[in-house]
């Protein structure tokens, strides 16, 4: 991806200022806010970034909880590519990095222009996308497993489904 996103950046059809812009955040910095409505995403070139969700644990008791990490290379904000959409989790900076924020309805419709990058964009959103939704099943099964061993009773099993 970042070969691809170097090329896109530089052709002069894709404008900077307007299509794309650099930017450099130091750490702590928060990047993007969950909630708020965007229509950007974003590819690290440097730093450390870390992905966190609001949690309500129970009424009147939230936490914030990191839920992975970024670095160089990574894609993200990719929800709102094609047009303004709620940010699901907001972006905190680890590290002092640079990356770079690419307008998605001006990346949508260069890749309507320049079909051959937009299939291999697209291709490997989806292999992203993918990995992200396997390691996300993963933590799902691993947080499951460790509830039903929490709550364990004397019965010898628990009913995860039942028959409505």
């Amino acid at each position: 991806m970042e070969n691809l996103i170097k090329e896109i950046i530089n052709d002069p059809k894709f404008i900077q200022g307007a299509a794309w812009k650099r930017w450099y955040f130091h750490a702590n910095e928060t990047i993007v806010k969950e909630g708020d409505v965007a229509k950007s995403l974003f590819f690290i070139e440097s730093g450390q970034l870390r992905v966190s969700v609001h949690v309500e644990l129970e009424e009147r008791r939230n936490i914030k909880t990191g839920v992975g990490d970024l670095g160089k290379g990574d894609l993200f904000g990719d929800t709102c590519l094609h047009e303004s959409s709620v940010r699901t989790a907001s972006v905190i900076a680890i590290s002092d990095g640079c990356l770079l924020e690419i307008n998605g309805e001006r990346l949508g419709e260069y890749l309507d222009g320049h079909p051959s990058k937009g299939y291999s964009f697209y291709k490997k959103l989806f292999e992203i996308l993918f990995k992200r939704l396997n390691t996300g099943n993963r933590k799902i099964e691993y947080l499951l497993a460790w509830g039903l061993k929490a709550r364990r009773s004397s019965e010898k099993s628990i009913p995860i489904f039942r028959k409505v």
